[in-house]
């Protein structure tokens, strides 16, 4: 059984696709939907992972990535 782990998926529209990113790792995908994003996104992830080495994952590993929003005064 693999090992599980969990990272986070961010999702915007641009233009007529979506766009993912996870910036744990910074590897980004598309789709034309949110959920084909996501799903071409952890596609993305796992084939990472199958071809990276130990010393890479670990380099472009980010531990903690906070996502937060912000109120900010315009104009």
């Amino acid at each position: 059984m693999p090992n599980l782990q969990q990272f986070t998926a961010i999702i915007e529209k641009e233009e007529n696709q979506y766009v993912a990113l996870c910036p744990e790792l910074d590897i980004a995908s598309q789709g034309n939907t949110v959920e084909e994003a996501r799903l071409n996104l952890k596609e993305a992830l796992e084939l990472f992972f199958e071809t990276a080495s130990p010393r890479e994952i670990r380099e472009r590993l980010h531990d903690e990535v906070f996502v937060t929003r912000l109120e900010v005064a315009i104009g």
